[in-house]
């Protein structure tokens, strides 16, 4: 899963960036509104953090654009702590959810988790395929009640084939949502991951579909 990281602070984009990392997220970094609109409108996040208070272009701008151009990933906005009307504005501008200045790192990616579970339609954290159960708020999975231990890409591979079980997904979509922008992406490693996968899981987890790409079977 891949995030957008907002904010022109660089000491707690810093902070934040790493807190995302060790949740198991890419993420890909802009610290103005202009760069923040471009990523925004051609890469593939799953969610994003945005800061109100940008230089070059404000956060709320960026925002509206967004939305006016059809981009739909669920959005957090961070604000000031007194900054009710910043709320309002930000919610009414399109935004999923926001989070005062100073937060708690752990609040923060619980609720970009919660954000991108509701995006799919998911109101629960465990995610249930047979004897697969995928807990997206500890980054944990077991098979049949046994741990299995995952790296974070085949960890991210798995989250958005579960988030979206039963859709096909492309391998360029899934490689999209794996890695950050400045990652030295390789079409190969894709197979590599699902094949890891494939030995941890067990067969008839994740289906290859010829000249489309991978699925986790719904009824795994």
């Amino acid at each position: 899963m891949r995030i957008l990281l907002v904010e022109d602070h660089d000491a707690l984009a810093g902070q934040v960036s790493a807190a995302l990392a060790e949740a198991l997220f890419a993420v890909d970094r802009a610290a103005d509104g202009e760069e923040a609109q471009h990523l925004g409108e051609t890469g593939a996040y799953d969610a994003v953090v945005l800061d109100l208070g940008l230089p070059v272009v404000d956060g709320l701008t960026v925002l509206r654009r967004w939305r006016a151009g059809g981009r739909t990933m669920p959005v957090l906005i961070l604000t000031a702590r007194d900054g009710w009307a910043e709320k309002v504005e930000g919610l009414n501008a399109g935004a999923d959810d926001y989070l005062a200045k100073p937060f708690a790192m752990g609040e923060l990616v619980a609720r970009l988790k919660a954000l991108i579970r509701r995006s799919h339609g998911h109101a629960h954290p465990e995610l249930a395929f047979g004897d697969l159960r995928i807990d997206t708020a500890a980054a944990r999975v077991t098979v049949a009640g046994q741990g299995v231990k995952l790296t974070a890409l085949e960890f991210r591979l798995l989250a958005v084939l579960a988030h979206r079980a039963g859709e096909v997904v492309s391998k360029t979509e899934l490689t999209e949502h794996l890695y950050a922008q400045d990652f030295d992406r390789d079409s190969n490693t894709l197979e590599v991951i699902v094949g890891r996968l494939r030995r941890k899981l067990g067969d008839g987890v994740i289906e290859t579909v010829r000249g489309q790409g991978y699925r986790l079977a719904a009824g795994g």
